[in-house]
């Protein structure tokens, strides 16, 4: 376990390669026992399931991870999307000879599959022809299930989003429950979390060594079942997350196997005293014939207490409540959201404990403090392996959306530390920023300029997660690693945070001057809270970045759901703007920002709503198709979903409740809101404002939100005219001032502004 003072990791490239090296590189990793003969193998080390379709592209987890491990010498298969009704599709390859490798693809199966008003979803971008119902829900705990029945005794490990993102207890939003851990639903031997280059290379050789997979307890990044108490060693220490933030008053839940009974308060201070450095010297001053006793002093240098202390937090495991607790006590369950999300930074992340189980089954799921970042060299070593760049040849000439969107884009970074509670990034990716260098991008730029089919001279993205954060990080690795904030930019932008866009402007300089290409476009989300502290980044990439149009997320316009969101406000969005619009017209382009807004989020009351729909109508916005919340599971936002508790701060019985929207009816009429324009939504609109006593927004008017009558002067079906619902008759349409003002003047005569297009969730590098 974790008994170093600062963590260090062992290279990537610096492990012997496994004797399976002599076979050399695959063209593309067999999906066949035909394509396993051809090779030369008569067996796999490693057998990697996933739910999408086999893609050898650094973008795609199997294909990025498969590559990895063929590069360590070890002979790696891929069954892809299998049909899990039986157990004969994963028994194709035969049995590993080391273990299976379990995800459920590039997104969760529950995301994937199905809306946010839990609709199923008609296409799936991750399955040639974008066929749907390729893969099961949740899709790590059918897998595993298939392949413990083809294998019983193969070891098996579980990793992808899925698994990461529902590694403890957690809300399931489609069940509408608290769900244990997956690791037991899966009753698989580990959980690989985060990006798991380092676990993942470490366990192979190991198990390769001839270790068990039931003593591998040491690997930062990995979840396991251990019995209940149990610990790395005797040194090690373990607190209650209670004691380091009390949630307050909370009604104690019994210990039903307590063998002896509760300690009394004056037992506890007798043990506490016997501990205490000054009882202790006064009980030798009081010694038999008050004889004083002497003992030698030595002084501690401040250095040295802090290495004490940073050696005994490294051997401290901090205990949540237990699953059993946390599913009925949602005071508990938004403190065990807080706490874990505390404890997530590498530098200064303690183990986690979680009981699972009754008496007759009582069980810990263990899991060891969060993987240390890939340094730059590990980046482009990652990157740099030898893909095919292409669809698996099996797949023939389907289409594939999501590789269609990729194909001729390139991964620059990976992490965020914006904070966003409603996003996945914080979670799987972690805050610290890992990035790669100018050489192995740019490498990475002529290879598909050189190799990828239909290559027209345009790059569709240089980015990651977000797309302006490459390079940026805490000032000094002290500070990184000691750091315990959620969010590096909200409420402000840390001042220990370097915000320098020099190396991007950079590489955007080199990229875009390489022989071949002729544009280099950024479709990543772009933090521009960050933007605007460099308007040479700015001018760089509106003059030269932007196809026509700029995707920007600013959520929201209204201070309640911003909050909530940990997002800046919209001071930003404007300041940003100005500074889009002048480059935009020195550079002679006609160009605009796509903004994205999410309904229906924590913390949003329908007047935010109205809100935001006076302004986007002010600014001239009609949205197309908009978003609305999903709950994603172990998400801060989810944890004000399902408790309406606020983790951001420290939780108790009578700490803030946060504003849910979650009645279909509510939902529809937000996402109404954001498509104020749209004649389908009037009947619902004009009925919620007349409710929230704003019928100064009905009329014909430019100043009006929506108009009084359907298109073509008729009332919605079995709507009756206001008049006839609300006494005050006619003149209620008559403009008037409240607390709220008038909206102001549209942006008549001036060009419409695009039609906004959805966000696809088509992976976490497209985040923003």
């Amino acid at each position: 376990m974790l008994t170093t003072l600062t963590p260090t990791a062992k290279p990537l490239t610096s492990y012997r390669k496994y004797w399976a090296h002599r076979f050399g590189t695959a063209p593309f990793l067999p999906m066949s026992r035909v394509e396993m003969d051809m090779l030369g193998w008569d067996e796999c080390d490693i057998i990697l399931v996933t739910g999408d379709a086999y893609i050898d592209h650094p973008s795609f987890g199997m294909a990025l991870v498969g590559r990895l491990l063929e590069a360590q010498g070890f002979r790696v298969g891929i069954i892809s999307q299998p049909d899990w009704h039986s157990a004969d599709d994963f028994k194709r390859l035969g049995k590993p000879k080391l273990f299976f490798g379990i995800t459920a693809g590039n997104m969760d199966s529950m995301v994937n599959r199905y809306t946010s008003d839990k609709k199923i979803r008609s296409d799936d971008a991750y399955t040639p022809h974008a066929a749907a119902d390729r893969r099961p829900d949740r899709a790590v705990i059918v897998y595993s299930q298939r392949a413990r029945e083809a294998f019983p005794d193969a070891p098996l490990i579980i990793g992808s989003i899925e698994a990461s993102l529902r590694r403890i207890a957690h809300y399931d939003y489609w069940s509408d429950k608290v769900r244990r851990s997956i690791l037991p639903d899966a009753k698989a031997d580990l959980l690989l979390f985060g990006n798991a280059e380092r676990a993942l290379i470490e366990l192979a050789h190991r198990l390769a060594s001839g270790e068990k997979i039931s003593t591998i307890r040491d690997l930062r990044g990995t979840a396991f079942m251990v019995p209940h108490g149990w610990k790395p060693s005797p040194e090690w220490e373990e607190v209650e997350s209670l004691s380091i933030d009390t949630p307050g008053a909370i009604t104690p839940h019994p210990d039903p196997y307590a063998m002896t009974p509760e300690t009394s308060p004056s037992t506890k201070a007798q043990k506490a005293s016997e501990g205490d450095p000054k009882v202790v010297q006064s009980k030798h001053r009081a010694g038999a014939g008050d004889t004083a006793i002497s003992h030698p002093v030595r002084l501690v240098s401040r250095s040295e207490r802090l290495a004490q202390r940073l050696q005994a937090r490294a051997q401290t495991a901090v205990r949540l409540p237990s699953y059993e607790q946390v599913k009925d006590d949602p005071v508990l369950y938004a403190h065990a959201s807080r706490t874990f999300h505390l404890e997530s930074n590498p530098g200064n992340a303690r183990a986690l404990v979680q009981a699972h189980g009754d008496r007759a089954s009582l069980r810990d799921l263990w899991l060891n403090p969060p993987p240390l970042p890939l340094s730059t060299a590990e980046m482009d070593h990652v990157f740099g392996l030898p893909y095919a760049r292409a669809p698996h040849p099996a797949y023939g000439e389907a289409r594939i959306p999501a590789w269609e969107m990729i194909r001729f884009s390139v991964n620059i970074m990976r992490g965020c530390f914006g904070g966003c509670t409603f996003c996945s990034i914080t979670e799987h990716e972690g805050r610290i920023i890992q990035s790669r260098s100018e050489e192995s991008i740019l490498h990475e730029v002529e290879q598909i300029r050189d190799k990828t089919p239909g290559f027209t001279g345009v790059v569709s993205d240089l980015g990651g997660p977000t797309a302006n954060m490459y390079r940026m990080a805490c000032k000094t690795p002290e500070i990184e690693s000691s750091c315990r904030r959620l969010s590096c930019v909200y409420p402000g932008i840390c001042e220990n945070l370097s915000t320098s866009h020099a190396p991007l402007i950079s590489l955007y300089k080199k990229a875009r001057a390489l022989p071949g290409i002729k544009k280099i476009l950024i479709s990543s989300g772009l933090r521009y809270d960050l933007a605007v502290r460099s308007p040479e980044y700015v001018k760089e990439l509106v003059t030269h970045h932007v196809g026509g149009y700029l995707k920007i997320a600013p959520e929201h316009i209204e201070e309640g759901p911003l909050s909530k969101m940990m997002k800046p406000g919209i001071g930003s969005y404007d300041r940003f703007k100005q500074m889009f619009e002048k480059f935009s017209k020195e550079a002679g382009k006609e160009q605009y920002l796509i903004p994205y807004f999410i309904a229906a989020h924590p913390g949003t009351t329908d007047e935010d709503m109205m809100n935001l729909a006076l302004w986007l109508k002010k600014n001239d916005f009609r949205l197309d198709q908009v978003q609305t919340f999903l709950p994603t599971p172990l998400a801060i936002a989810t944890a004000m979903w399902h408790t309406e508790k606020n983790p951001l701060r420290k939780v108790t019985d009578t700490s803030e409740e946060v504003t849910i929207v979650r009645s279909g009816r509510q939902r529809k009429l937000h996402k109404a809101f954001l498509r104020y324009h749209d004649p389908a939504n009037w009947p619902v609109l004009r009925e919620a404002l007349r409710a929230m006593g704003r019928t100064d927004l009905i009329g014909p008017g430019k100043r009006h939100l929506v108009p009084l009558t359907q298109p073509g002067g008729a009332l919605a079906p079995g709507e009756q005219p206001h008049w006839k619902k609300f006494p005050e008759g006619r003149n209620a349409l008559a403009p008037r001032r409240t607390a709220h003002g008038t909206p102001g003047k549209t942006l008549s005569g001036k060009t419409r502004r695009p039609v906004s297009v959805p966000r696809h969730p088509l992976s976490l590098r497209k985040g923003s």
